[in-house]
């Protein structure tokens, strides 16, 4: 087995033994089912209660952008052309492959 040797101050080491300990965990065991858990290998852990989260954002924004849309659709464009400004400017979209501008491949 491979071994990690790595740094933590003072506090976050207490916390994370006290942690291990209310686990009923040995430290390094506590720490390599936290790593294994956030590595996505715990399958009703973290990610996916944050896959879940996601989908409701994305639920909930679809229906407030369709009421918004059927009430006011010039609000509606603003907002999504705002969006994708932002979403270009963190790199979270290519400009290229925004359907939006007509730059992008066709879909």
């Amino acid at each position: 087995m491979a071994r990690l040797t790595i740094r933590l101050d003072d506090v976050d080491y207490d916390r994370l033994v006290a942690e291990a300990e209310a686990a009923g965990k040995p430290t390094a065991a506590y720490v390599r089912d936290e790593l294994k858990r956030l590595g996505g290998a715990d399958p009703s852990g973290f990610h996916s209660r944050f896959d879940e989260l996601h989908s409701t954002v994305i639920q909930v924004l679809a229906i407030l952008a369709t009421d918004v849309g059927r009430r006011a659709p010039d609000v509606l464009a603003r907002g999504m052309e705002d969006t994708r400004r932002l979403l270009r400017e963190r790199g979270l979209i290519d400009p290229d492959d925004d359907p939006q501008t007509g730059d992008g491949p066709e879909r």
